[in-house]
């Protein structure tokens, strides 16, 4: 039983397989440390005294009265709570737990995946003690039971004790036929997908070969129509059918094929914006690039991908800029810029309203128009770079203007509200105002002025007081107003 299991729990978690956590269910105490034992005969690199190593523990009441060779796996309450939050960790090294009757009930591991059964159960306990492995995570559509003793028929009448309500929500169990005939359906819709590419380098070539076809194949699904969400999608929906389906030998051999998918896939998903909504799946995708081209914990770089020198994020240089203009891979190289200043305008819009909207729509701007066709990627990669070094400008322009970041914000906020403050005041005036606006809200906010109505009033009256003494405009003073206490908003829940 112990070289099944092991061997079976290394197909199932190798290349391609699943990240996550595995309980044997065993009759007696007796046979849960015997378990141990022949396991660790067979991968000693499991086991360890230690509490707080080693990959697989047997967990179990008992008391001092117990055989001696019982004892290491006895523990208090305390030191078995610990064990629990080491395996409730998804990322933690303790893999395998094997116990008799603790953690069957009321115990929740959403990255525990696998249940080995060789314990006689029915009815309402080996329904719950099943419960344990059918929480969704990540990749992981439902959990794998596998029954060394025949409990198939104990959990048929067990389901059939499920109300009729409960029935209509959908089977709780999926045959491994259904798994399969699944993974298939998914795996055809993603080759298809490349129908034409050609990614034999990725399983023959040398390692700097195989990670070359990545940005190769991404370009591929960026020119297909609405290939980015299709394929993240498509790649996704194949993951989950290959969890449930692996280790069936259907699943081990598309494995690498399946591989390759999920590692364009993590590329994409950290290199463009759609992508970068679902950290969650990401984080998943990547740790899913155990293919023979690509080591386990591999994450393939945007930008050496796309053929380029990383820059530094918060300066576009110009010879950065230029690069990217004279890339081969357009629709990647589209990407990467996009996401780059998605990513510097978010930073923007957190420290200055006016600035940041202006990019926010300059940038939508010219996305929408190279959705709609108006531009083709060589044009939007031009307007792009453009932006860009609008961007650089714009940060260079407080230090020219002798304003730190929040006067600057104050400054811009004046600007924005009266298109002629600057020629009515001159622009000296209007650097001088916005210090003393900055002054102002510092001395009289605090941490919960924004939901007290009389400071925001206080605050308010201050700001109008300043404008009218400073000669601000008087047909702009009330947006003025309005636009610097937003912008002091936007600020303060920086300082607090």
């Amino acid at each position: 039983m112990a070289k099944d299991l092991v061997d079976h729990w290394e197909k199932r978690t190798g290349p391609g397989g699943l990240e996550g956590k595995a309980m044997v269910v065993c009759m007696s105490r007796r046979i849960c440390v015997d378990l141990l034992d022949e396991i660790a005969k067979l991968r000693p690199q499991w086991a360890d005294s230690d509490e707080l190593k080693g990959s697989m523990k047997v967990v179990m009441t008992g008391s001092a009265s117990d055989p001696l060779d019982w004892q290491p796996h006895i523990r208090n309450k305390p030191k078995r709570e610990a064990l629990a939050k080491r395996f409730r960790d998804p990322n933690g090294p303790f893999k395998l737990v094997i116990v008799r009757d603790m953690w069957l009930t009321g115990f929740d591991a959403p990255s525990l995946h696998t249940m080995y059964v060789d314990k006689p159960m029915r009815g309402h306990g080996l329904m719950q003690t099943i419960a344990r492995v059918n929480r969704t995570f990540k990749d992981k559509e439902g959990g794998l039971i596998v029954d060394y003793l025949g409990i198939a028929d104990e959990l048929r009448k067990a389901l059939a004790q499920y109300s009729e309500q409960d029935r209509r929500k959908g089977d709780p169990t999926v045959p491994i036929e259904e798994a399969v005939r699944l993974m298939r359906k998914h795996h055809e819709i993603v080759r298809d997908m490349f129908h034409k590419f050609d990614s034999k380098p990725y399983f023959g070539g040398t390692p700097d070969e195989r990670l070359k076809v990545i940005p190769r194949a991404m370009q591929h699904i960026l020119a297909l129509e609405d290939g980015e969400k299709r394929y993240l999608k498509a790649v996704t929906d194949l993951s989950k059918a290959f969890a449930l389906s692996v280790p069936d030998d259907r699943a081990l051999a598309i494995r690498d094929e399946v591989g390759f998918f999920q590692a364009v896939r993590a590329a994409l998903a950290k290199a463009t914006v759609e992508g970068s909504k679902t950290p969650e799946e990401l984080d998943s995708a990547v740790r899913q690039i155990v293919s023979k081209a690509v080591v386990s914990d591999a994450v393939v770089d945007i930008f050496s991908a796309a053929g380029l020198k990383k820059p530094e994020l918060s300066i576009f240089s110009d010879e950065f800029l230029d690069e990217v203009r004279r890339l081969p891979y357009r629709n990647l190289a589209l990407e990467v810029l996009r996401k780059l200043l998605n990513d510097e305008t978010r930073a923007w819009s957190k420290r200055n309203l006016v600035i940041g909207r202006q990019f926010s729509d300059m940038l939508e701007a010219t996305i929408r128009k190279y959705q709609n066709r108006s531009i083709d990627a060589a044009q939007v990669i031009s307007s792009l770079v453009e932006l860009a070094k609008s961007m650089k400008q714009a940060r260079e322009r407080g230090a020219m203007l002798g304003l730190t970041q929040e006067e600057e914000a104050f400054y811009d906020a004046l600007v924005a509200a009266d298109s002629t403050a600057v020629g009515v005041l001159g622009d000296s005036a209007l650097r001088e105002i916005a210090k003393q606006l900055v002054e102002t809200v510092r001395k009289n906010v605090s941490i919960d002025w924004t939901v007290k109505e009389s400071v925001r009033a206080k605050l308010r009256l201050y700001v109008k007081r300043i404008l009218k003494e400073r000669g601000y405009p008087p047909s702009g003073q009330e947006a003025a107003t309005q636009t610097v206490l937003q912008q002091a908003e936007l600020l303060c829940a920086g300082w607090t």
